[in-house]
């Protein structure tokens, strides 16, 4: 049965976390101008660098701009991870997600998507739980906001954005499921991308994507941006946005299938929004750069199969998981994050 991760790997097998101590000389990023306005975008002399490697499928960054530093996942090997200039790589959790005596029929246990909110707080998709929570980064202390919609369990959230209101949106796939959605586990007929209130109300946005998996808000919050990591429809759709909830069906601005049939390995997954509005998205071949229409601008080549990617440091420098690695290249565009 297809999953997602198994058509995203294409070759290579885990290089052992030994090695993710190391940072690896800087080499030049094969940035590929789709259209000329993303020269300004990009910059001169945008180099690729490796900042770590040897996971098994890295995921979720998020940066703290409070503790300068990266916190990240390794899905299936359910650990999270933080990483810094100063100190280099640390294991931040372990387990990140489920218990390891409660992890049966899961095909990835650990937490996935992660979100570091204005509020000094780190928001986790738990797959091994199958949960929404909210991480204390003083004492590591967590707490469930939400594991069930109408009373049945999610399938293994994926990717969250917190919006300025506090509504938190996060799409639900069956990746963390053996089976996926053969799964025995599985509650809910649909795969959906829901819309959590402040106040514990949730609703469900919609159920007409797949694969729904990253999730992202552009900077008035008036439009929400969820990819599909499906190979028979790798798209990005956007919504229109009111008071939490979407209006109509979508629309399809981003289709990757020319670059998928083109043998660039990879699905549209994660993204990073910059403050001009452009989306950053992983997709077949490494990271696109959209216009706010879903115009591919540019590509970030990174080789291999790539999950998702955030701003950090000041804002300029864009961090990518890419398959075993975590990669970084800094970029004239700033995140939205630092407005």
């Amino acid at each position: 049965m297809w999953s997602r991760r198994d058509f995203l790997v294409t070759s290579g097998a885990s290089l052992g976390l030994a090695a993710c101590a190391r940072t690896n000389p800087t080499q030049p990023a094969a940035v590929e101008i789709l259209d000329p306005a993303a020269e300004t975008l990009i910059g001169q002399g945008a180099q690729l660098e490796t900042l770590a490697e040897g996971f098994t499928w890295a995921e979720g960054p998020t940066w703290d701009r409070t503790r300068d530093c990266l916190y990240f996942t390794d899905v299936p090997e359910n650990q999270a991870f933080r990483w810094s200039p100063e100190a280099g790589l640390e294991v931040f959790l372990d387990p990140s997600g489920a218990a390891p005596e409660n992890i049966a029929g899961l095909r990835e246990p650990g937490a996935n998507g992660l979100w570091y909110g204005a509020d000094d707080q780190l928001y986790v998709c738990n797959h091994g739980t199958r949960s929404i929570e909210r991480l204390n980064l003083d004492d590591l202390s967590r707490v469930t906001l939400i594991d069930r919609f109408e009373a049945q369990r999610f399938n293994s959230p994926n990717d969250l954005v917190v919006a300025r209101d506090g509504r938190i949106y996060f799409t639900d796939p069956p990746y963390g499921l053996e089976g996926l959605d053969a799964s025995p586990l599985k509650e809910l007929a649909w795969n959906g991308v829901y819309c959590l209130e402040p106040d514990g109300q949730c609703y469900r946005l919609t159920d007409a994507m797949s694969f729904p998996n990253g999730v992202a808000l552009s900077p008035d919050e008036t439009l929400l941006y969820v990819a599909q990591s499906d190979p028979d429809a790798p798209i990005l759709r956007r919504f229109a946005l009111q008071d939490g909830r979407v209006s109509g069906s979508g629309d399809v601005i981003f289709d990757g299938t020319a670059y998928l049939a083109a043998g660039d390995p990879g699905l549209p997954d994660g993204m990073a929004v910059t403050l001009s509005g452009h989306v950053l998205m992983t997709g077949p071949g490494g990271v696109f750069l959209l216009a706010p229409d879903g115009r591919a601008l540019a590509r970030i080549r990174t080789g291999s199969a790539t999950a998702n990617c955030a701003f950090g440091g000041d804002g300029h420098d864009l961090y990518i998981t890419a398959q075993d690695r975590l990669l970084r290249i800094r970029l004239a565009v700033r995140g939205l994050q630092w407005s």
